[in-house]
């Protein structure tokens, strides 16, 4: 057999695939606006820490505005689920000057004294745009492609995609 190793398929599902507690695979972060357009993605093995992939994906978006100067760096409101709620998240935001609208993890040991409060956090902008991750590009549903670039690849096409249509619809 050759050294090239670089042909060989990737074990268990390929390069970047975990078991979680759903099972195997992958999760596929994404930042989008306020109409459920992507604007970063990043994938990170099953068993990955969700919170760790916030600041990352807030740093590789600059947000366009029409007015003159230099873009803007930030986003105003983080909208995200459970699994990114961490202390240190919280204050690495607000220090960045972005308020995060995030659920508390609700720990069943801990007793919650006084009246109970609603937060609603207005997630369907995210789960709009995995549903059109779902619906329109199949093959980011069920994990294909054995190296992680190349599934990379075809979820940065699949945002492409989305903001093409997007721009040609109201354009």
């Amino acid at each position: 057999m050759s050294g090239d190793e670089t042909a060989l398929p990737g074990k268990g599902g390929g390069e970047g695939v975990a078991y979680g507690h759903k099972g195997k695979g992958i999760l596929i972060h994404t930042l989008t606006e306020g109409n459920g357009i992507p604007l970063a993605n990043c994938t990170t093995p099953a068993n990955g820490n969700e919170p760790e992939q916030v600041l990352p994906l807030l740093d590789s978006v600059k947000v366009k505005t029409n007015k003159p100067g230099r873009p803007r760096k930030r986003v105003k409101v983080l909208a995200a689920d459970k699994g990114y709620d961490s202390k240190d998240k919280r204050a690495a935001l607000r220090k960045r000057g972005i308020r995060p609208q995030l659920p508390k993890r609700v720990w069943k040991t801990k007793k919650n004294l006084g009246r109970p409060i609603k937060i609603s956090v207005p997630r369907f902008q995210q789960e709009r745009c995995f549903a059109w991750y779902q619906r329109k590009y199949r093959r980011l549903v069920v994990r294909w492609e054995r190296i992680s670039h190349c599934f990379n690849a075809f979820l940065s096409l699949a945002t492409i995609h989305i903001w093409i249509n997007r721009i040609l619809l109201v354009g």
